[in-house]
């Protein structure tokens, strides 16, 4: 991989990392801790973002690969990586591939949480 694209990834990480904790921060302080509200708020703009720009770089823009790898791998990767899920998701739907799409969707959601749940159990029975 270049370094160019390394170094855009890098970029794009970093300040899409700040970013995330903003928006997180923000809405928790508007909205209070009850629900994840500002985790979601990142989730759903990242997801925004990232159609925005799948769809103008397939119809009218050519960004060049270390700018597309800045704001699609870098920023988005580090604001949400729901943005990825979202677009994979997309992907199989426009293709047609409907019953992997709602499998994808079923798998990613339930394996991730239950990922999460283990992780969080295998720790609690190491360290207690």
């Amino acid at each position: 991989m270049q370094l160019q694209i390394i170094a855009a990834i890098a970029a794009g990480g970093a300040l899409g990392a700040v970013g995330r904790h903003f928006v997180v921060a923000q809405v928790t302080h508007w909205a209070g801790n009850g629900f994840p509200l500002g985790v979601l708020a990142a989730n759903v703009a990242g997801s925004f973002a990232m159609g925005l720009l799948v769809e103008l770089g397939a119809l009218v823009w050519s960004p060049s690969p270390e700018l597309r790898a800045f704001i699609a791998v870098g920023f988005l990767g580090a604001f949400t990586t729901f943005s990825t899920f979202s677009m994979d998701t997309v992907l199989l739907y426009e293709r047609g591939a409907i019953w992997q799409c709602a499998g994808y969707i079923v798998a990613s959601v339930v394996l991730s949480v239950g990922a999460f749940f283990l992780a969080l159990s295998l720790v609690r029975a190491a360290v207690t």
